[in-house]
């Protein structure tokens, strides 16, 4: 892993475990019933300020916090149109198959590529370093998956100029 990736993804785990103190806290306005204040947005007292962290132009972490709920939105790099259409199937398949990881967000927040969303009953559930770890995995794994995909595309691509070439030697 390189150093500057090390870095922000420390920087984005020592965030999380700041921001991942949260605690039960029934909805203001309906009875009986536990929303995630990140989401309603209903009580600006029960928000905290987001926090973005920023690797380059091109790939950043929002982290918005409220009471109840955490929600990490992040924007993958895309550095050519190849990683753009590699990065925008691969999140597709995996937004499709949200139920699977139970705290990503079917549709991601409006200008990054996926978004998660944990509230107090995942940290109830799971441990929360566990979430935290999963989360940081999670971009880890991303970035090196679609590296791979690139270079797998790069050279099939190459094979087939190779083969139809060959027709006209």
């Amino acid at each position: 892993m390189a150093n500057p990736l090390r870095l922000y993804l420390a920087c984005i785990k020592n965030t999380l475990e700041a921001a991942m103190c949260l605690q039960n806290f029934p909805c203001q306005e309906v009875e009986r019933h536990n929303k995630p204040e990140v989401e309603l947005k209903t009580s600006p007292e029960l928000l905290l300020n987001p926090v973005l962290i920023c690797r380059n132009e091109a790939e950043k972490c929002l982290i918005e916090s409220s009471i109840n709920s955490l929600r990490i939105s992040l924007k993958v790099k895309q550095a050519d149109e190849l990683e753009n259409i590699l990065t925008k199937k691969f999140l597709r398949f995996l937004s499709m198959r949200a139920e699977a990881f139970q705290v990503l967000r079917r549709k991601p927040v409006q200008g990054y590529d996926i978004s998660f969303l944990i509230t107090n009953y995942h940290c109830e559930e799971m441990q929360k370093q566990k979430l935290i770890d999963f989360i940081i995995q999670f971009m880890e794994d991303i970035e090196k998956e679609i590296s791979e995909l690139k270079i797998s595309v790069n050279t099939r691509g190459r094979l087939v100029a190779t083969e139809f070439l060959k027709q006209f030697m």
